[in-house]
């Protein structure tokens, strides 16, 4: 495992196609003066050490060397031993619908992005708690077991889409029954499920499964997203609508927040329903639920001992730097003398 203390100085790396530009625009101006003086041939024999393969060998050289000494101001560390750390927080699943009517924009961007946004707000307040993520539609699959890692955690959220899943449909109560499987049986910590969808076609059978999950001490809140008023589902080819999805009589389906299911859910599972539309009222509430929420101690796996490696990046790129110092820009005697090929001189 490693991290990078300042990550903002690869910006310094435009540095090196800046200077590409530079060079070829240079090379270019020689070999035209060099064409306005003498014909290819005689310069050849007026300059025969010149070497154009060199002078480019030299700026990849001095690029590389560029390059190395950006990395060590950045400064790249390694964790050099594993351990397990104390820590305190409560377990959480995401179960996230991504079946086809979250791609409605009657919420902007859509629906399916509006969930996104929430659940990486949410995991931006999270301190030491464990986070694990199931996308679902005709059925569900594990995005992210539970973890501490909540980096990993927004990368996965952010690849989550329709195709992920096999079938569409809506099948939250495979979600929630999945979900069970994500806590640790060991370790009694508090347990939350945040259900986030629009609702639509969620049947009977998702409440038993909550009525299961409230049994292994899970408490299920819901998080709408999308309006009752609704609206049609994009066709997409390469980010531009060419059409909207239509029913079997090929009228233009209207998918629809249903509210009144996801709340049934939430007071099944002992929870809430929360009106994702209103973002930031949302994160708000789910924040100070989470702070209040009793802490439970568990074991966590973590990369200590971090080092610094930004020495080796140091020392490679003033070892290229005064390589390119000697390298000359004319073609190299001893490599000439061998003759390879033997060629014969007139």
């Amino acid at each position: 495992m490693y991290q990078l203390e300042e990550p903002t100085y690869f910006y310094y790396l435009l540095i090196i196609p800046a200077m590409l530009v530079l060079f070829i625009g240079v090379l270019w101006w020689k070999k035209r003066k060099q064409k306005q003086f003498a014909s290819v041939d005689l310069f050849k024999k007026l300059s025969p050490e010149s070497s154009t393969f060199k002078s480019i060998l030299k700026f990849g050289v001095l690029s590389f060397s560029i390059a190395l000494l950006v990395i060590a101001l950045v400064n790249p560390k390694m964790g050099t031993k594993l351990q397990t750390v104390k820590r305190e927080g409560v377990d959480i699943v995401f179960a996230l619908d991504v079946s086809k009517s979250m791609l409605a924009e009657d919420i902007a961007p859509s629906r399916l992005d509006k969930a996104k946004q929430i659940i990486t707000k949410i995991i931006d307040n999270l301190g030491s708690d464990r986070v694990g993520i199931i996308v679902y539609a005709g059925n569900s699959y594990p995005l992210l077991p539970i973890t501490t890692d909540h980096a990993a955690a927004k990368m996965f959220l952010q690849n989550a889409n329709p195709d992920m899943v096999s079938s569409q449909g809506t099948a939250i109560n495979e979600a929630i029954s999945r979900s069970i499987t994500f806590f640790d049986d060991n370790e009694q910590t508090n347990r939350y499920l945040f259900v986030v969808s629009d609702g639509e076609d969620h049947g009977e059978s998702a409440l038993s499964a909550v009525e299961k999950a409230t049994k292994e001490g899970i408490k299920v809140y819901t998080i709408g997203v999308g309006t009752e008023k609704g609206g049609p589902i994009p066709i997409k080819d390469n980010g531009t609508i060419v059409r909207y999805k239509k029913d079997n009589k090929g009228e233009v389906v209207i998918t629809k927040l249903n509210p009144k299911i996801l709340s049934e859910i939430a007071d099944t599972g002992k929870g809430k329903y929360i009106d994702g539309n209103k973002t930031q009222k949302a994160i708000d509430y789910i924040k100070n639920l989470l702070l209040k929420a009793n802490k439970t101690e568990f074991d966590a796996k973590q990369f200590s001992d971090y080092k610094s490696q930004f020495e080796w990046f140091v020392a490679f790129g003033l070892l290229f730097l005064l390589f390119d110092t000697f390298l000359l820009e004319k073609k190299t005697k001893w490599i000439q003398k061998l003759n390879l090929f033997n060629q014969t001189k007139n």
